[in-house]
This record gives structure tokens, sequence and C-alpha cells, in this order.
């Protein structure tokens, strides 16, 4: 995403980034950059946490009408919970969890032939459960 928003910028289309990967997006050199420290694929706030996810959006849109040099970065005042110790279980595979994730994946993985015999070429992303 990052190379595209520079690609863009270069041809006269402002941009702006809203990530969870503060050290490859600055490295990158975006335009305009609102970090979250967030789990990587939520940088716009918690799932149904519409309050959240609409300050975030909010910042975002003062930093794109605001930012005046090339690599600015701002950050939100968000964090996953009080502890912050959300990295230290974040995609975590280990013995405590092995045969629930195992059981999740094969569960996914029929449903996803199911669907595809009955016509459905792309399930969901994400399955219940």
């Amino acid at each position: 995403m990052s190379l595209v928003a520079r690609h863009l910028e270069a041809n006269g289309i402002p941009t702006l980034v809203i990530g969870s990967a503060l050290d490859i997006v600055e490295h990158c050199g975006v335009a305009r950059y609102l970090y979250s420290d967030l789990p990587l694929g939520n940088p716009c706030g918690k799932p149904y946490d519409h309050d959240m996810q609409l300050s975030i959006i909010s910042q975002a849109i003062a930093l794109f009408n605001s930012a005046t040099a090339p690599n600015t970065t701002e950050r939100t005042p968000y964090s996953w919970s009080d502890d912050n110790n959300w990295r230290n279980d974040y995609a975590k595979v280990d013995d405590s969890n092995r045969e629930e994730l195992a059981r999740r994946g094969e569960e996914r993985r029929r449903l996803q032939a199911e669907q595809k015999a009955g016509g459905i070429e792309r399930a969901a992303m994400v399955a219940d459960g």
C-alpha cells in the first residue's frame, strides 16, 4: 500500500495511509501516515467500536487536511487494551491452542469445500467461531 501511495503522490494525487506497521510504512516514506498501535488488520479501531473508529477516521481526515510537510506521521491515542499485552498473544500458536486452531482450520476447509460444491467460488474471509 505504501508504494501505491508514493506512486499516486508522484502523479499529483494526495494520499493518506492508516496503518499498524510503523517501521515498514515510515521506511517506505509515504506523504501522510496515521499510525494506530493496534494489531495488524485493525488500523481503524476495534471491531464494532464505532466511537473509536469514527475518532480514528476523523483524525485521519484532519491529518490529510493539515499535513504540510512530506513524511508526516501522526499517532492515534488508542491502545487495544489497558495493559497492551495483546502483543504477547497476537497470532500465538503453542500447545495451549494448537488443537483448537487445527479444529477451526479443518472446519473452515470443510465449509469452503461445501460452498465451492454449491457454486460459491469465494467464501467469506472470516469464519464464525
